[in-house]
């Protein structure tokens, strides 16, 4: 029997308990064993529920049961999911978590206290949901990895989707997201790219090896989108996605691009994501799959779970270092499109709308781009990916 503790019993913890318990066969098989949820931390007390009897309110319970092989920490936040993660960690106990916040501040440090305990510090589900991409790129440690991209974001690209596929309006957009259960109550973390850039930062630090900052990631939203950008993005066959990109020696970036329509991530739409990335020798890649949910979230938790019971008392390398990745220092340069207040020359024009001036620039780094256009109105302006 593998008994394991669940921190925080909302969105992801619950779907985590349902999971191992309706899949409690295919879990078995993939683990080897039976696996248990023992014990369910939370400030709640689910009286009256088939959680009631298994539910503690202090960390110390949990930890010092020898019987407690795996912690599965879906709080959200740094705090006090660090605290907990790390106390399980020092008593031996691997730690897996949906946390993205924290495996972006703390990660490299958590896993350092496992390598140091015997135990593993592992989250699959803190990048992409139900997409298996952190144990895929696991996989491809062989291969000189130089460049990861891709739509990291589910609320954006639901919200992106409505826009272009039904015309809406970003507010419209928005609320019908919340209204699916796909935003918060308070978007900003996902509309102003935040989510976004902690997960690029993520997936920078482990395709470079080196420790990069959610801080050193420049950040764009998708507020300033509107229908009217859609309009010009058809007219050149293509879409607009928010997207997260890391290039190796260049700066880590975050904001909305106009994709073509043979780029693969043209067709990705509603709350999926897909994720591209480039090897010297693998070449082109992509990782396809559901980016958010209930579900999704707890089945990437449960594949940890499933590694952690086969590697007990073994620290399991996850790819995060302590050291800082000092080789971002080149601007990313893309051409832009942008729709102004007048014409000016030296530009590619486009037949506009509602009297406004909209042009194509040559690829510019963003400080270029705001030193060329100085004075101009700028209405809005997106970057175009061309190629990976």
């Amino acid at each position: 029997m593998i008994n394991i503790a669940i921190l925080g019993c909302g969105t992801v913890g619950g779907g985590v308990a349902e999971l191992i318990e309706e899949n409690f066969k295919e879990v078995k098989a993939a683990a080897g064993d039976d696996v248990r949820v023992k014990y369910i931390l939370d400030i709640r007390d689910f009286k009256g529920t088939k959680y009631e009897k298994i539910v503690v309110n202090d960390i110390n319970v949990i930890v010092n049961d020898p019987e407690i092989k795996i912690v599965c920490e879906t709080m959200g936040g740094k705090e006090p999911a660090c605290s907990y993660s790390k106390l399980a960690l020092e008593h031996g106990i691997s730690v897996c978590t949906s946390n993205k916040e924290l495996v972006d501040f703390y990660g490299a440090e958590l896993s350092e206290i496992a390598r140091k305990h015997n135990c593993s510090y592992l989250f699959e589900a803190s990048v992409g949901g139900g997409t298996p991409l952190l144990r895929t790129l696991k996989t491809l440690r062989h291969e000189k990895l130089d460049k990861v991209m891709g739509i990291l974001n589910g609320t954006c690209n639901y919200i992106l989707t409505k826009m272009r596929n039904e015309g809406m309006e970003f507010a419209d957009a928005l609320k019908l997201a919340q209204d699916k259960g796909y935003a918060e109550r308070n978007p900003d973390a996902d509309i102003l790219g935040h989510d976004t850039a902690r997960k690029i930062a993520i997936l920078a630090s482990l395709v470079s090896g080196k420790r990069v900052r959610y801080e050193s990631v420049n950040c764009e939203g998708i507020t300033k989108i509107d229908k009217l950008d859609f309009k010009y993005a058809d007219k050149l066959n293509a879409t607009i996605k928010l997207l997260g990109f890391y290039k190796e020696g260049h700066e880590v970036l975050v904001a909305p691009f106009l994709i073509k329509n043979n780029n693969a991530l043209y067709n990705v739409n509603e709350a999926f994501n897909a994720i591209l990335f480039h090897g010297n020798m693998l070449s082109d890649a992509m990782i396809y799959g559901s980016g958010a949910g209930r579900y999704p979230t707890a089945s990437a938790v449960v594949s940890d779970v499933v590694e952690l019971a086969k590697n007990f008392n073994k620290f399991i390398y996850n790819g995060l270092s302590l050291e800082l990745n000092n080789n971002i220092n080149q601007a990313l340069k893309f051409k832009y499109f942008v729709r102004a207040d007048k014409f000016i020359d030296g530009v590619q024009q486009l037949e506009s709308f509602n009297d406004e001036c909209a042009f194509i620039t040559e690829p510019l780094s963003e400080a270029e781009f705001n030193n060329k256009f100085a004075g101009l109105e700028i209405k809005n302006k997106i970057r175009i990916l061309e190629a990976i």
